[in-house]
């Protein structure tokens, strides 16, 4: 397999320790997105929306193309379910697509790299204003999710003793959050689940300095 992927792409971190998880080697294939190397060949042809990442899958499994970090983990699951990244119960994995979403759907898109790039180059914010903004909508998306946490028994990790697809969510966008220099006080359970995730060997190796295209 190949993950057509960028460092620092929080969606593409997600997948990179889902692979880890499941012991999946992979071909790492840089696409520098800060750089619009997503907008230019030969990896245009490869994705329709032009995001991070791309699963391309050998030619001898019949070389599909996946996209959309959460579609391609869950599609790893199905495919590779040991170690599993869903509980096996209805309820279990609602709790865990709750969790992860929250962080995909909620925190993610509106700090993502293209809409920082707008709210700069369309909109004149200046770097001061533009980092309130991803500031204040990490904050305020990481204390809803520690209110979910709340409301779940106590736990190693996001959700039960193991690792689970909220974890594989969870533990970019804190990275990104620290890198944005966010505030992360008074967050326990979800700090707590980050630390737990952090001394797995799967989490350390998808880090981004562990990358290949990692930026010194």
């Amino acid at each position: 397999m190949k993950l057509h992927n960028y460092f620092r792409s929080s969606s593409s971190y997600r997948v990179r320790i889902a692979l880890n998880l499941k012991g999946l080697a992979y071909d790492y294939v840089p696409v520098h997105i800060a750089r619009g190397e997503n907008h230019q060949a030969p990896f245009n042809t490869l994705s329709a929306d032009m995001l991070v990442p791309v699963l391309e899958e050998d030619a001898s499994s019949g070389g599909e193309l996946f996209s959309q970090s959460m579609a391609i983990i869950e599609y790893l699951d199905e495919l590779h379910p040991e170690p599993p990244l869903l509980p096996h119960d209805p309820v279990g994995r609602q709790r865990v697509r709750a969790l992860a979403q929250m962080i995909a759907c909620e925190i993610h898109p509106i700090n993502n790299l293209r809409v920082l790039k707008y709210l700069v180059r369309e909109l004149k914010v200046d770097e001061a204003a533009k980092n309130a903004w991803y500031r204040h909508w990490v904050r305020d998306g990481l204390e809803a999710f520690e209110r979910q946490l709340a409301r779940l028994p106590a736990s190693l990790y996001c959700y039960g003793n193991t690792p689970t697809l909220a974890d594989c969510c969870l533990v970019p966008q804190i990275f990104n959050a620290q890198r944005f220099d966010a505030d992360l006080s008074g967050l326990p359970r979800t700090m707590a689940a980050y630390e737990a995730a952090m001394q797995l060997d799967a989490f350390q190796r998808a880090q981004p300095s562990h990358c290949p295209d990692a930026e010194t």
